[in-house]
C-alpha cells in the first residue's frame, strides 16, 4: 500500500486513504504545483491471482473514461504502471456514496431521487450515444457519489463495455445481483442501453423505498405498496424500467428522461387529460401521413405507423383511457378491447363505474380531431365490419365479465348488461353462441317473472308458464355445461345454483324438490372432481361447493 506522504510519479502527494475495495485502495492526493486534489486508485499486483486479467479490465476502464467528458463523470488524468502496482489518477469526488446515505437515513426524499435520476439519465444518454455506445452495466447506489452541492457523479467503470453491433451475447456476464437486468446473466443476447435502464430503475426503487433489491424478498414491488404517499407516476416509471423483457422497458435514456420530467403528469390525476391530447396527436399524425403520401408505398407506411403507434400505446397501457386510445388508433384489432376487459376484471369485480366504462364501447368513444372538435366513433360497429370473428369474441368476453363479476345484488342487472353483449352473437352456431342464447333467454324469462310478480292481479297460469320455461332452461344449461372448459363450467354452475337459490319457491311450483336437489348434487360431485391446481379455480370450487350445500338445505327446509 502507498504510504501517507508518498510522492507518486513525482507530483501526486498521498494525503490519506479514503476508501478500499476488494482489489484496490483509493487515496486522496494533492498536486502541490497545481494546487489541486486528485483521487489515486492503486491496485497492487502481489496477492492478486491472474493480475494480467485484472489489469486488462483496468485498462479497459481507463480507456473508456479517457474518451469521456461529462459533468457527472470523473475524468482520468493519468495511468501509471509500476513494478508493484497499477495506479490510476482521476478526479477526486467530494462527498459520499448514495449507499451510505441509505445506510444512515433510509429511504431518500422523492424529489431528491427524481432529481438524481434525471442526472443519471443524462449520463446514460451521453454514454449510449458514443460511437460505439458504452453500456455501464453496474448502476447501484454504491457507485453513485453525492456531492455537497446536491449533484451526483457516476463512478467505477469496471463492468462497462462498448456495444458491438454484431455480437449475439456478452463475452462476460457482469453486474450486481438485484440491480442487474436478467440479460446480464446470459441467455438473452448482449446487454444494451435497455440494460442500463433496468439497473437505474432498480436503483431508484432502492433509493425511494429503502428496500434493497439484493436482499429478501429479492423483488421490485410497486413502490406505493411500501409507501402509499409516493407518486403513482414514479411508480409506473420504475415498474416499466424493470420489466424482464427489454422490449417492455423504455427503449432509450431520452425516452426515460422525458417520463421523469413529466412524472407528475403520468400520475392518475392527470392521465385522462394527457391521454386525450396524445390521442389527438396520434390521430393528426396518422391523417397527415395518410393524406400526404399518395403512393402505394406511402399508404403501406402509414398502415405500418398506425400499427406501431397501436403497439406502443397498448404495451404501456395501465388505465382505461389508454386502452380507449389504442382502440381508437385501430378499431379493427381486438387486443385493446380484450386488454381493457382483462384490466377491469383483474380484481374479479366489475364495479358500476367500470361497467359504464365497458358500455361506453357500445355508445362510442370520443376522438379529438386536428380542428379541436370531438367526433364520436362507433368502435364496435367498425370492429364488426372489419373483423366479425374478433367482434364476436369481444362481445362474448365482455358479456361474460358482466355475468360473472358485476358488483350487484340484483341478478336482473347482471343479466341485463350481459344480454346487451350476448344479443349480437346468440345466433352463432359455436359454443359461445349457445351460451349467449341461453343467458339471453334466461334474462327475458326472469324479467317476465318479475313483471308478473309485481302485477296487481296474480296471473298464476302465466307465472307457471314462465317458471317451467326457466326450469327447462336451467336443465338445458346444466346438460350443455358438461362440455365446457373448466373455468366456464364452474361459472355456469355458479349461475345455476344462484338461479335456483333465488327462485326456490317458483321452482317448487313446477318441479319436485328431489329433482332440484339431484341436479345440485350432480354439480357438487362435478365440483369435487374438477382439477384444482389453479388457485383461482380452487377458490371458485370452494365457494361453489359451499353455496350448493346452502341451497340444498334451503330446498329441504322448504319441502
Amino acid at each position: 500500500m502507498l504510504e501517507i506522504g508518498t510522492l507518486v510519479d513525482g507530483k501526486y502527494k498521498i494525503l490519506n486513504k479514503v476508501g478500499q475495495g476488494g482489489m484496490s485502495v483509493v487515496y486522496l492526493a494533492m498536486n502541490e504545483k497545481a494546487n489541486k486534489q486528485w483521487a489515486v486508485k492503486e491496485v497492487r499486483k502481489d496477492g492478486i491471482k491472474d493480475f494480467e486479467v485484472v489489469k486488462q479490465g483496468l485498462v479497459a476502464e481507463t480507456d473508456i473514461l479517457k474518451k469521456l467528458n461529462h459533468p457527472h463523470l470523473p475524468s482520468i488524468i493519468d495511468v501509471i504502471d509500476t513494478d508493484d502496482s497499477f495506479i490510476i489518477i482521476m478526479d477526486y469526488i467530494q462527498g459520499n456514496s448514495l449507499n451510505k446515505a441509505l445506510d444512515e437515513y433510509g429511504a431518500q426524499p422523492q424529489e431528491y431521487v427524481i432529481d438524481w435520476a434525471k442526472q443519471l439519465c443524462d449520463v446514460l444518454g451521453y454514454l449510449h450515444t458514443r460511437t460505439p455506445a458504452i453500456i455501464y452495466r453496474d448502476m447501484k447506489p454504491a457507485n453513485i457519489m453525492l456531492k455537497p452541492d446536491g449533484n451526483v457523479t457516476l463512478i467505477d467503470f469496471g463492468t462497462a463495455r462498448e456495444f458491438k453491433e454484431k455480437n449475439l451475447a456478452d463475452t462476460t456476464c457482469l453486474g450486481t445481483v438485484g440491480y442487474a437486468a436478467p440479460e446480464q446473466f446470459g441467455g438473452m443476447g448482449q446487454t444494451d442501453a435497455r440494460t442500463d435502464i433496468y439497473c437505474l430503475g432498480a436503483t431508484l426503487y432502492h433509493l425511494v423505498t429503502g428496500m434493497n433489491p439484493c436482499e429478501p424478498p429479492y423483488e421490485i414491488k410497486p413502490i406505493r405498496e411500501i409507501n402509499p404517499s409516493l407518486s403513482g407516476g414514479l411508480e409506473r416509471i420504475i415498474l416499466k424500467c424493470t420489466q424482464r423483457d427489454p422490449n417492455d422497458r423504455y427503449q432509450s435514456a431520452a425516452e426515460l428522461m422525458y417520463a421523469l420530467e413529466h412524472y407528475e403528469e403520468i400520475d392518475d390525476i392527470y392521465r385522462k387529460k394527457q391521454k386525450r391530447k396524445l390521442g389527438a396527436f396520434i390521430t393528426t399524425t396518422s391523417l397527415a401521413v395518410l393524406f400526404g403520401i399518395t403512393s402505394v408505398f406511402g399508404y403501406a407506411s402509414s398502415i405500418s405507423k398506425r400499427s406501431e403507434n397501436y403497439d406502443i400505446i397498448l404495451k404501456g397501457a395501465d388505465s382505461v383511457e389508454q386502452y380507449y386510445e389504442a382502440i381508437l388508433t385501430d378499431t379493427s384489432r381486438t387486443e385493446a378491447y380484450t386488454g381493457l376487459n382483462e384490466f377491469i376484471i383483474s380484481d374479479y369485480t366489475v364495479t358500476k363505474e367500470e361497467g359504464q366504462q365497458l358500455l361506453r364501447l357500445r355508445a362510442g368513444l370520443e376522438r379529438e380531431l386536428s380542428s379541436g372538435f370531438l367526433e364520436t366513433v362507433d368502435v364496435m360497429k367498425e370492429l364488426r365490419e372489419s373483423n366479425k370473428e374478433g367482434y364476436d369474441k369481444v362481445c362474448f368476453d365482455i358479456g361474460w365479465s358482466f355475468l360473472s363479476y358485476y358488483d350487484t345484488d340484483i341478478d336482473r342487472d347482471r343479466y341485463s348488461n350481459a344480454a346487451k353483449w350476448f344479443e349480437d352473437i346468440k345466433e352463432n352456431s359455436d359454443e359461445n353462441g349457445a351460451i349467449a342464447e341461453i343467458f339471453c333467454d334466461i334474462y327475458e324469462c326472469t324479467n317476465k317473472l318479475n313483471q308478473l310478480r309485481g302485477g296487481k292481479v296474480i296471473q298464476t297460469q302465466e307465472l307457471n308458464v314462465q317458471r317451467e320455461k326457466l326450469w327447462t332452461m336451467i336443465q338445458d344449461l346444466k346438460t350443455k355445461s358438461d362440455g365446457y372448459e373448466i373455468d366456464y363450467k364452474l361459472q355456469v354452475w355458479m349461475e345455476i345454483d344462484g338461479l335456483v337459490n333465488n327462485n326456490i319457491a317458483d321452482f317448487l311450483e313446477v318441479a319436485q324438490p328431489d329433482e332440484l336437489i339431484e341436479m345440485l348434487k350432480t354439480i357438487k360431485d362435478g365440483v369435487s372432481d374438477a382439477d384444482d391446481s389453479n388457485p383461482d379455480i380452487l377458490n371458485l370450487k370452494n365457494r361453489l361447493k359451499e353455496s350448493v350445500v346452502h341451497t340444498i338445505q334451503r330446498i329441504e327446509t322448504a319441502k
